[in-house]
């Protein structure tokens, strides 16, 4: 029950989006779903092995093998979903990036480490929705700039950000990505 209504349980709910919703719009809703904690992945996998039968779940395996948890908005599903049609190596989401004594630096929304470089989708809520007592859009902004410019030099690594607009542009996004990675295009293969 939730305000008084009956509702399916998040699982179940899940699973019928992917049943009837497209595999990008089917992952959004699951990976909220997942993040606000209202179904895990291991009662997603049980519940949807007991339907695999079904013709109507035919996107929902690759539609468990792209959900994380810790994808926390639409844009970073959304993200997630360009990368793995565009060929992209599967980047780590939330890469928490850690100083000598273990103390949290930053909180990167996607990084290849092992390449050099991190993306930050940069949606709306970033700078409007965060904003800290008494600061202004260009105080965010502005703070944002230099946790990029901290990072950076901490690390070496560059930064792509990216916006809705990009995409809404996904192969020249995927090609501006995969530049900066300095890897070509591959078949799909996240795990």
């Amino acid at each position: 029950m939730r305000r008084g209504l009956e509702v399916t349980s998040g699982t179940k709910t899940a699973l019928d989006v992917t049943c009837s919703a497209g595999t990008e719009a089917s992952l959004v809703a699951v990976n909220f779903l997942l993040h606000h904690g209202l179904t895990t992945v291991a009662d997603l996998r049980a519940r949807y092995a007991l339907m695999s039968h079904d013709p109507f779940t035919l996107k929902t395996d690759l539609v468990l093998r792209l959900a994380d948890e810790r994808l926390e908005s639409v844009g970073e599903s959304r993200t997630v979903f360009m990368l793995y049609r565009g060929g992209v190596p599967a980047p780590e989401p939330q890469y928490e990036l850690r100083g000598d004594h273990g103390a949290l630096i930053a909180r990167l929304d996607f990084a290849w480490p092992g390449l050099g470089v991190w993306l930050e989708f940069d949606g709306r809520q970033k700078y409007v929705k965060h904003l800290r007592p008494g600061e202004t859009v260009v105080d965010a902004v502005l703070r944002e700039k230099e946790r990029e410019q901290m990072v950076a030099e901490l690390t070496g690594w560059r930064c792509i950000r990216i916006t809705w607009a990009d995409l809404e542009h996904a192969t020249v996004t995927v090609g501006r990505i995969l530049a900066m990675l300095g890897v070509t295009s591959r078949a799909p293969s996240f795990t």
